[in-house]
């Protein structure tokens, strides 16, 4: 495979990639993006999710201007969402492959995701018929709520891609309103500013989510709140420069904090995070934060190693004490792809009340 670079070198020295779909293409067949993979070779037995799928919807949907492959993959993960939506706007996740669900519809982080990555598609995609299809599964699943303040942080995503698309989207307004309560207020602790007991995964999504909220809905304490959790969050997984985020087991408070099992969906969040609190406030920080995010990946990391394959444009899947688990699976190729487009192309579209894209318009 060959990769294209930018001229810009990260902290590690290394040229920083353009984001490659080749591997997401090799694990995507016509029903939709399979969960795990033996090194670079699929395992369909593990069949599909929900999860890993809306993902790739945001992926594909955030690329300005994407290859005809990339757009196919984009067509494939929309319809596997329409697919596992139900009629009262829940959604399966398990798929299995011969093709039958192994669970009933529900609220759990996949739906919020579902809504991040319709909500993806139904403001940046630049197909009309994406936009079109997206945006009706979207304002379908945007009627329900999830008790779990994650999956609500998760779709609020989806509704801010939206409000940035459409301000007067009321459906996606109100489904991000909703989202701040759900996450709550961080505690005035310094040494925990979080508004829950425990870091688990993806924890930035919940900072970024009360971010886009303050800057979307004229919020000034939501603003405030995410910039604390997230100066935070990027604070506490920093060591001497480079990213060590916290690991797969999470860290409960008072409790020890781990170093190991690192997972690339921890410097993802962390990267979205950082690029959409750079678009609101311009601060430095956050676009040194990012940067973080990439050179993680490019071997700027707690063991100076690649946590990518430039052979096949894989992800791997976590970063142990003796290296990087070889194993390429959906979620962190995902997240190798999502923190790489933030280096080349730019994000668009991330300020306040930012003007879209004409051809990201939600509406035909």
């Amino acid at each position: 495979m060959t990769v294209s670079a930018t001229t810009t070198t990260a902290r590690s020295g290394k040229a920083v990639p353009a984001a490659p779909f080749t591997h997401l293409t090799r694990l995507t067949d016509d029903t939709g993006l399979f969960e795990h993979a033996r090194h670079a070779t699929v395992r369909r037995e593990h069949g599909y999710c929900t999860d890993d799928v809306a993902r790739g919807l945001v992926v594909t949907s955030r690329e300005p201007a994407p290859s005809a492959e990339v757009l196919r993959l984009a067509e494939r993960y929309l319809a596997f969402l329409t697919h596992a939506q139900g009629a009262d706007g829940a959604f399966h996740n398990r798929l299995d492959f011969d093709r039958t669900w192994s669970d009933q519809p529900g609220l759990g982080d996949w739906w919020g995701r579902a809504l991040w990555g319709l909500g993806t598609a139904a403001a940046r995609s630049p197909a009309a018929y994406l936009r079109r299809e997206a945006l009706l599964a979207f304002t379908r699943g945007a009627a329900r709520r999830s008790a779990d303040p994650r999956a609500m942080a998760f779709a609020a995503l989806g509704a801010a891609e939206l409000l940035r698309a459409d301000p007067g989207d009321g459906t996606a307004a109100e489904l991000l309103a909703d989202a701040v309560i759900a996450i709550g207020t961080p505690d005035p602790d310094p040494r925990w500013p979080w508004p829950q007991e425990r870091l688990t995964y993806a924890n930035a999504a919940l900072a970024e989510a009360l971010i886009a909220a303050g800057d979307l809905l004229d919020d000034p304490g939501a603003l405030a709140a995410g910039l604390r959790m997230l100066t935070w969050l990027l604070t506490i997984q920093l060591s001497d420069g480079h990213l060590s985020v916290l690991p797969s087991a999470g860290w409960q408070r008072g409790g020890p904090r781990l170093h190991h099992d690192q997972q690339p969906i921890e410097v993802a969040a962390l990267a979205d995070a950082c690029a959409t609190a750079a678009a609101v406030t311009g601060g430095q920080i956050w676009h040194a934060g990012v940067h973080q995010s990439i050179a993680w990946f490019l071997g700027d990391n707690d063991v100076g190693q690649l946590m990518w394959d430039p052979a096949t444009g894989g992800g791997y899947d976590g970063l142990t004490l003796h290296g990087p688990n070889l194993n390429q699976g959906a979620e962190s190729t995902l997240a190798l792809i999502s923190t790489l487009q933030h280096h080349t192309p730019p994000r668009a579209a991330l300020g306040h009340r930012a003007a879209p894209r004409a051809a990201a318009s939600p509406r035909p």
